[in-house]
């Protein structure tokens, strides 16, 4: 179904059909210009691009209101308000997360079953399954189209209950140890471990907006989150063997420019589980969405080293790194590090930042607060986050994460026989591209006729993403995406590119379909079609093929 339409329920089919409606299509264009960043103006942007998403689903839904009431149905509460109500504990909610149990949410201290409404549900159901057995507010918060009183209407019709009152607040719960004061979390962000908190962007939801939300963005760290009081911090930048100088957070609005990049970050281990299904590999098993994209706000690294005393005109001197320290502490108390080379930092179109600002809000916690680096183009790791030291030196950063990780080698080594000091540390990322939708593991319904998939592509270095080829016969045969790209210059590139395509069923699918992705940068590096021959030990780099599996359903 192409999401830019408007969508009514097909009470036969269970599934949504599209049609065209004026005035819903003027909703979904009021919420687009409403999204962080410059989603809705600064992009090349085709017609029928469909990944508009959630914010289209939510039109839709208001459609299949619409057309609730015209064909006169009326809300059939479970509950006579004269009768008592009906009271369940958050425990026994969380049990109702599928077909065979119920799906149940909650909103406001009600309890919903909307199992026969999930298949129905215009934005797919695998979005609004992220919300089974628990809440539903945090999603509704992010799209306030929502919140109209003739979504809660529909809502309302399948209330069964009210949540248990003992239950309406978190207890609370005196925590201990290093992590005892981490930031809250959006629940739809996928864990892959609590301690320290990493966690990745449902790809369900990844593609929604251009600029990924805040609350959405992944998150990856290495230490427990600081906590630091902004009117307490200072950052201390120093040229190596001279006296350091010390900034306020007031002092680098005041005395430099604002500058605004849109960005994506990678980590270096995006994809890693596909390296594990080859051989086991150490690491965090991220699947395809440990990437995200914001719009951040700062001011250039060079102007700040320039304002230390630093010769930023002379790339080939005595400086050759800048490196960075953060205010997360081992159990040692040594901090995070990482370092860049100077000849990054110093150009004047390389854009990097001390950012402040993250999709027009302060630095969310777990993104760097109050000060971190944004280092365009470069592997994650490099963007040190809580940023206090700046050291412009001949060296390299001697820290851990600089010196013994984030590295690649052969097929052949393994931990028996590794040297981390003989491979260079990763800086610029290799072109990658994934798959969001459709899911892999579902499953599409042969009368549809197509395929509607989306994903996202980048490259480091700025090298912007010049096609997307799909293909859903393991590589077969090929069909060039749409892209949606920030309006920047290709060969500055360093914000992600969107695609979208529909594919044709093929008639001889056999009830399974591979579909897999390819991405060609402005150099025109491609990706490689299989993992084994870039296998590495640290699972880092994976930019072979995204492939995912899907099953057909006749009827």
């Amino acid at each position: 179904m192409g999401l830019l339409s408007a969508a009514l329920i097909d009470r036969d089919l269970g599934r949504p059909n599209a049609i065209h409606t004026k005035g819903l299509h003027n909703e979904i264009e009021s919420e687009r210009r409403l999204l962080p960043g410059k989603a809705s103006s600064g992009f090349k942007s085709h017609t029928n691009f469909v990944a508009l998403g959630a914010l289209a689903g939510a039109a839709a839904f208001l459609a299949y209101i619409i057309q609730s009431e015209l064909n006169g149905k009326e809300a059939q509460k479970p509950n006579d308000e004269s009768e008592s109500p009906v009271y369940y504990s958050k425990e026994e909610i969380s049990k109702h997360k599928s077909k065979d149990t119920g799906i149940w949410v909650t909103y406001q201290h009600n309890v919903y079953d909307i199992t026969e409404f999930v298949e129905g549900h215009p934005g797919g159901p695998s979005k609004i399954m992220l919300a089974a057995g628990g809440a539903v507010e945090p999603y509704w918060d992010m799209y306030a189209i929502h919140k109209k009183s003739e979504v809660l209407e529909i809502l309302e019709e399948y209330r069964i209950g009210e949540v248990r009152i003992e239950d309406r607040h978190e207890p609370k719960v005196k925590k201990r140890g290093p992590f005892a004061r981490e930031p809250k979390r959006h629940p739809a962000l996928i864990a892959n471990s609590q301690q320290p908190f990493n966690a990745e962007t449902p790809p369900e939801l990844a593609m929604d907006t251009f600029i990924t939300p805040n609350e959405l963005f992944f998150v990856r760290n290495h230490l427990p989150v600081p906590v630091i009081d902004e009117k307490d911090f200072r950052l201390e930048v120093q040229i190596e063997g001279v006296k350091c100088i010390k900034l306020s957070l007031n002092d680098l609005k005041a005395k430099f420019k604002s500058h605004k990049v849109t960005a994506a970050l990678q980590c270096a281990g995006n994809r890693r589980s596909q390296m594990n299904d080859v051989k086991a590999v150490r690491g965090l098993n991220w699947t395809s969405t440990a990437i995200s994209n914001a719009e951040w706000e700062g001011v250039l690294l060079r102007d700040v080293l320039k304002y230390a005393g630093v010769d930023v005109s002379d790339p080939d001197g005595d400086i050759r790194h800048i490196q960075f320290e953060g205010l997360d502490l081992d159990p040692t108390k040594a901090p995070y590090a990482a370092s860049i080379p100077s000849t990054k930092a110093f150009d004047p179109r390389g854009d990097v930042l001390l950012a402040y600002s993250m999709n027009g809000k302060p630095l969310p916690r777990d993104h760097g607060y109050p000060l971190r680096v944004v280092a365009p183009g470069i592997v994650g790791a490099r963007n040190v986050k809580w940023v206090s030291k700046i050291l412009a030196s001949k060296d390299e950063s001697p820290g851990h994460w600089q010196q013994n990780d984030y590295k690649g080698f052969s097929p052949n080594i393994d931990w028996h026989n590794v040297d981390f000091k003989s491979a260079p540390s990763i800086q610029e990322l290799p072109v990658v591209s994934g798959i969001c939708i459709p899911k892999n593991g579902s499953t599409v319904h042969e009368s549809d006729e197509v395929i509607v998939a989306q994903g996202y592509a980048y490259s480091g270095g700025g090298r912007g993403i010049v096609r997307v080829d799909v293909s859903c016969d393991s590589g077969k045969t090929w069909h060039t995406a749409t892209l949606k790209q920030a309006d920047q210059q290709l060969n500055r590139m360093w914000s992600w590119t969107q695609w979208t395509i529909e594919i044709p069923i093929p008639e001889d699918h056999n009830g399974s379909l591979e579909v897999c992705c390819k991405a060609v940068d402005s150099s025109y590096n491609t990706q490689p079609e299989n993992v084994a021959p870039i296998w590495n030990l640290r699972g880092v780099l994976n930019n072979a093929w995204h492939r995912i599996n899907l099953s057909v359903e006749s009827e």
